[in-house]
């Protein structure tokens, strides 16, 4: 019986497992030390980016009004996440960047043309839903909050209730701005079609009403302003899906006819 030798098919696996989870790691390490660079940049300048931030709850404020800190080390913790918050967004691309570069050599050349525009539409998606969030929601939604409250109740929110608050409505909003690109991804792959998502649009609106009444403040405003761009983006989806298929038809016989050259190479 012979003995498996470094030479053998095994060792050859190893070796490669190895070097793939070196290679993670000094990505990861990239990615993180690009955040940790772009945080000591900004940090100078926290005041002034949680003052941005708080800036739409401030102008619902009654004239003089504060938010206040219930908390000794709230002053200081909630301003650096909002700090490390900006700087993660300001160094997306580089680490959307160093996932593609480890990723991209074991993709095939259609899934390499694909994989791209996803993560520069989905980064760019994104951004554009926290921007509605932001200048559009907020400027609309606060008002409407502190309008409701009584003469009695003095509205000074908690800061760190409130980055709370603005992060969830951040999240809650760019994944929503991430349905086309989604769409675009599953009929593309051929995992839905068209006529599927068609038939499926008066379900997928009523959903989109349930998701808005779950991760949104308990008021008809806020969950409007989430489901309405929710359905828009879904028939935005298809509409894109179609015309893709008309200037691009899926290369579905081209990739099966597609050598695999990450496993070609020993």
């Amino acid at each position: 019986m012979s003995t498996a030798t470094p030479d053998t098919p095994e060792g050859d696996k190893e070796e490669g497992f190895l070097s793939h989870l070196i290679e993670l790691r000094q990505r990861l390490v990239r990615a993180a030390l690009a955040v940790i660079v772009v945080l000591l940049a900004l940090t100078p300048w926290m005041k002034e980016i949680y003052d941005l931030l708080a800036a739409p709850m401030l102008a619902a404020l009654p004239q003089g009004s504060k938010m206040i800190a219930t908390n000794v080390i709230t002053p200081f913790l909630v301003p650096l996440k909002v700090t490390l918050l900006v700087a993660f967004i300001v160094a997306l691309p580089y680490v959307l960047y160093q996932i593609w570069a480890f990723v991209a050599p074991g993709l095939y050349k259609h899934e390499k043309r694909l994989a791209l525009p996803i993560v520069v539409s989905s980064f760019a998606m994104f951004l554009v839903g926290i921007a509605f969030c932001y200048f559009v929601v907020f400027r609309l939604l606060f008002p409407i909050i502190v309008g409701f409250a009584p003469a009695s109740i003095n509205v000074s929110p908690d800061i760190e209730a409130y980055f709370g608050f603005v992060l969830t409505m951040f999240v809650a909003f760019g994944l929503t701005f991430e349905t086309p690109v989604v769409i675009v991804v599953l009929t593309r792959l051929g995992m839905v079609s068209v006529e599927k998502l068609k038939s499926i649009r008066p379900y997928f609106i009523v959903g989109a009403f349930i998701v808005a009444a779950i991760v949104t403040p308990p008021d008809v405003t806020s969950q409007l302003m989430l489901a309405v761009p929710l359905v828009i983006l879904y028939q935005l989806g298809i509409w894109a899906s179609i015309l893709l298929d008309r200037i691009a038809p899926r290369r579905t016989a081209e990739a099966a006819a597609e050598p695999d050259t990450t496993a070609s190479t020993s």
